[in-house]
């Protein structure tokens, strides 16, 4: 599609935007339509005064004269306000729309995309870029609409009052059009250099900001700083040739004004001798000069927002429109699941080339654990992001009670599964909140009473506030263990059919470990569950012991089937272990 068509397209897609708020954009356009021609009556009621009434002595006529300039002129005032207050409430009532949308969209992709695509780049999407799109409306498309029916307005009044002056006047007019082109043009690489600027900073910030304990080990301070110069360089550069272009063109402009006034003083000053131009006509016209010049000089850059506003909402509609990202969703529904999980032969790769796991086969039967094992790297993880269907696969086919798992309703699925990872993620808020993750079917006691059941109620209680302690991003107040617990506490008051540990007992202590272990026996009590661990004193109950090797299933069976081949791999990793505790 060619790039006017595309832009064209892009455009009428941001109008749409505006169908709920149909009130808002009608008033703006009714109000265009008023403004324009009301501008014009000010250097006309100017004229006719002077040449009617001043010369002739007429008090009362000027009088006359004089009380409609001022209500010409407070009307004016008064419609103006409402202009910019109708367009800005406009654009902010399609922004708040906009967002809300686009932050709903970002919820529905897939891990891939977050895999791929930095948190500053979505950030920026979901804010600047919206932001941007405001401009549209609020110094977009509809004032540009207003300024171009001024130009007309004002120039079919001059061309009534005096054809030759107007002409005259106009003399300088391609000169003004070539600069504003120009303008447009450069004015426009530099903002879309400053958007990409932008962007960058965002993502280097969440980034840095996020990994300030790992900069801080390591020492790493100083180059963070210093790549943060270079990158806060660029920006302001690309600021700077934007503010440069300004500077140029006004003053271009004004310049450009006082020719066409110096040409009307010119031709005029013969006509008002002449006799064929009057003096009120010679007054009136530098007001209508002014009235010309200064739509056309904002033209320029109100079509550089409107640009720009184009650009950002292709990003925004980009990310809307990815079907690659999006999760296809299945109508399968049930009330209970059996936990009944069946691998058939699936093979993945996160890229579709390099594939993790190369034919996997197994059965989690319903209320039995099954435990998985292996080296890292070996595909253990993937698996369970799979069964959360965070990805699809590419061959064989994943079912749960009997129902392939790309038709379930992918809300209804996940709500019958419940995922305690190893780096646990708690967000802003109370630790009820986290319990509850803020769902209104789940009650502060059902949650009191989860905390409880794991073993969390005891350090919770000690908490300022207790349960309403005010949790801080990812949970930095608290320990490893706490927010461990915090995590088993929220997989439980969920009731999940099927329950997933991720490597749960990983990174916490041998006191917290068995306080954790107790936590997990009342978890995994008449459930299907499915248990990571590098820890094999962890596995050792399951019913089934799952051993991958590079993404394939090496070994499968109970714990003493396992321990008992000795040239397998499960008995390496178990000698490795339990030798080196001996050892120590």
């Amino acid at each position: 599609m060619p790039k006017f068509q595309k832009d064209l397209y892009v455009l009428k897609r941001v109008l749409s935007l505006a169908k709920p708020h149909k009130l808002l954009f009608v008033s703006a356009a009714i109000l265009v339509v008023i403004i324009a021609p009301l501008a014009t009556l000010k250097p006309k009621l100017i004229q006719v005064m002077t040449d009617d009434y001043v010369f002739k002595g007429d008090q009362e006529g000027m009088k006359k004269i004089l009380y409609v300039l001022i209500a010409v002129l407070f009307l004016e005032a008064f419609l103006s306000y409402s202009f910019a207050f109708v367009t800005g409430l406009l654009g902010a009532n399609v922004v708040r729309d906009l967002r809300v949308k686009v932050f709903s969209g970002i919820m529905r992709m897939r891990l891939k995309f977050f895999d791929t695509t930095p948190v500053g780049t979505s950030t920026t999407r979901t804010i600047s870029d919206i932001e941007t799109i405001n401009a549209i409306f609020a110094e977009g498309i509809i004032t540009i609409i207003a300024d171009i029916l001024t130009l007309v307005t004002v120039l079919g009044m001059m061309f009534y009052t005096s054809w030759k002056l107007t002409l005259v006047c106009m003399t300088t007019l391609p000169v003004l059009i070539v600069a504003s082109i120009i303008f447009k043009e450069k004015v426009k690489v530099s903002f879309q250099r400053v958007r990409a600027e932008v962007t960058l900073m965002n993502g280097f910030l969440q980034e840095r900001i996020t990994g300030m304990k790992i900069s801080q080990i390591f020492n790493a301070e100083e180059q963070d700083k210093a790549l943060f110069k270079v990158i806060n360089r660029r920006y302001t550069k690309a600021n700077l040739d934007s503010i440069l272009y300004y500077a140029v063109f006004f003053p271009v402009v004004e310049i450009i004004s006082a020719a066409s006034l110096g040409l009307m003083v010119w031709y005029g000053a013969r006509g008002v001798i002449d006799g064929h131009i009057s003096l009120g006509v010679m007054i009136a016209f530098p007001i209508y000069i002014n009235m010309l010049f200064r739509p056309i000089r904002m033209l320029a850059d109100k079509f550089n927002t409107l640009q720009m506003g184009i650009v950002a909402a292709e990003r925004v509609f980009s990310l809307l429109d990815s079907e690659e990202n999006a999760e296809v969703n299945g109508h399968f529904k049930a009330d209970k699941i059996s936990g009944d999980v069946i691998f058939k032969d699936v093979k993945f790769a996160y890229n579709d080339q390099d594939y993790v796991l190369k034919g996997v086969n197994f059965h989690a039967k319903q209320n039995e654990t099954l435990a998985i094992v292996g080296s890292t790297g070996s595909g253990k993880t993937t698996i369970i992001s799979l069964l959360n269907r965070f990805y699809d696969i590419q061959k064989g086919s994943i079912t749960i009670n009997g129902v392939d798992i790309k038709e379930w309703d992918i809300p209804t699925l996940r709500s019958k599964i419940a995922v305690v990872l190893q780096d646990v993620f708690l967000f802003s808020g109370t630790v009820i909140d986290n319990i509850t993750m803020r769902d209104p079917n789940i009650s502060r006691q059902q949650a009191i009473d989860a905390a409880i059941l794991v073993g969390a109620d005891a350090f919770i209680k000690k908490l300022p506030k207790t349960y309403d302690f005010e949790v801080m991003e990812r949970g930095g107040t608290l320990s490893v263990g706490q927010r461990q617990l915090i995590s088993f506490a929220r997989a439980l008051v969920f009731n999940p059919d099927i329950l997933i540990l991720d490597e749960a007992t990983s990174s916490i202590d041998t006191e917290s470990e068995t306080i954790i272990q107790n936590a997990i026996e009342k978890l995994i009590d008449n459930r299907t569950s499915i248990v990571i661990a590098h820890r094999l004193s962890t596995v050792r109950k399951a019913n089934s012991i799952l051993v991958m090797d590079q993404g394939i299933v090496s070994e499968f069976g109970d714990h003493n089937t396992l321990i008992a081949n000795e040239h397998g791999i499960y008995r390496k990793l178990y000698d490795m272990q339990f030798n080196t505790v001996e050892s120590v």
